[in-house]
């Protein structure tokens, strides 16, 4: 079998298997429950108390699969259209590329969304700015406005209140006012936190009558779709290393500035990740094992800081100097704000973009400037960025 067509079967095949995997979750978040194959599990593995089987008597099945539809198909498609805008605008420039890989993840155990993205592969050197630009701003733009069709459509098309209460029939004795009641102990509740385009969804478009509770909103599948591909496209439009964002920003800038930026633009990245994590008064504690496990904790985050910057600056004592800078102004902010407080789900990228991707743009042999309808487009690609940019994406009490 020549090694195209094996790689065309492995595409089609990880397609597959991405859109069951992503119906799977989208049926997890729908109903909040688990498929009854996975409690059968269980079961072969020995553990048939009375509550697993309970719980399996209540587990989804087909017709929830299928359900499970309205989240993977508009998902799966915004992702598309993200990936063809890139690989269509590569093909118009004659840079060789591939057609995009899909990767399938589900837990069954505890809730995904049943993929972790897809990605495309450049296999020849892109030698201009100006493609790179190309490239990098096409498939953010393109995902950008298919989600907000997802949205539009799911904000105008809002099922009456009988959705919710199908979910949590314990909810409709209540009527429209489940949300002063029903959270009074909201542990383990998710919420998605807002951005300013998805705000202005829930403010001006939504049918206020209708509109759902903040901890509901996961269960509405067109919703929730719209809202994780604002999401990933926040996180591909940060202006970092070969990020989406990067690309942008260096064709706009050129090298020798993007360079000096993007490092900032990393150290503030990440010192919003961990702002909060160790505060002052965690140390201030009369267990001198509690104190020594605290400074153990400080140690490795301080370490992990320093890994996620030494690939940025050739001297180990400067990344070194930077991490500690870093902590030591999380600290004097939670000392002078102790309210104040980032998004330590974060910290994950952040190791992907110091550790793995990078955070400065390799060079190009065409360093000519952009045009004024591209550095136009950049400018709005920068302002996409800033109205998806959630900065606690997901509120986890």
């Amino acid at each position: 079998m020549q090694s195209s067509t094996r790689t065309y079967l492995i595409q089609a095949l990880l397609f597959i298997l991405t859109v069951i995997t992503t119906t799977m979750a989208g049926a997890e978040w729908i109903f909040g429950n688990t498929f009854s194959f996975v409690f059968d599990l269980f079961g072969w593995l020995g553990n048939d108390s009375p509550e697993l089987k309970a719980a399996s008597e209540k587990a989804m099945g087909w017709p929830e699969f299928i359900i499970g539809f309205q989240f993977s198909l508009p998902f799966l498609a915004i992702l598309t259209i993200h990936e063809f805008g890139h690989y269509f605008t590569a093909k118009a420039h004659q840079v060789k590329v591939t057609l995009p890989f899909y990767i399938p993840l589900w837990f069954g155990i505890s809730q995904s969304i049943g993929t972790m993205g897809a990605f495309i592969r450049i296999t020849s050197v892109v030698k201009s700015r100006l493609k790179f630009f190309d490239i990098g701003i096409a498939g953010p733009l393109a995902g950008f406005f298919a989600a907000m069709a997802v949205l539009w459509y799911g904000f105008t098309h809002l099922p009456p209140l009988e959705y919710i209460y199908a979910i949590h029939p314990e909810y409709e004795r209540f009527g429209s006012s489940y949300g002063q009641f029903v959270y009074e102990n909201s542990a383990g509740q998710i919420a998605l936190g807002d951005n300013i385009l998805f705000w202005l969804f829930k403010t001006y478009v939504a049918d206020p009558n209708l509109l759902p509770h903040d901890f509901e909103m996961i269960h509405y599948p067109f919703i929730f779709a719209g809202y994780l591909a604002l999401f990933f496209t926040s996180l591909n439009l940060i202006p970092i290393g070969q990020l989406d964002g990067g690309h942008i920003l260096y064709g706009l800038i050129g090298k020798k500035k993007f360079d000096v930026i993007a490092p900032v633009l990393f150290s503030i990245f990440v010192f919003f990740a961990g702002l909060g994590l160790f505060r002052p008064e965690s140390f201030a504690i009369g267990s001198d094992e509690l104190f020594y496990e605290q400074l153990l904790y400080l140690f490795f985050y301080i370490y992990f800081i320093y890994i996620c910057f030494r690939r940025t600056f050739e001297s180990a004592s400067t990344a070194l100097m930077i991490s500690l800078i870093i902590v030591v102004a999380q600290f004097a902010v939670t000392y002078l704000f102790p309210e104040q407080e980032g998004y330590s789900g974060f910290l994950p990228f952040v190791f992907i973009l110091g550790r793995i991707l990078g955070v400065k743009h390799p060079d190009t042999e065409d360093n000519r400037p952009l045009d004024t309808p591209r550095i136009i487009m950049g400018i709005f690609a920068l302002i996409v960025f800033v109205i998806t940019f959630s900065p606690r994406p997901f509120i986890i009490l």
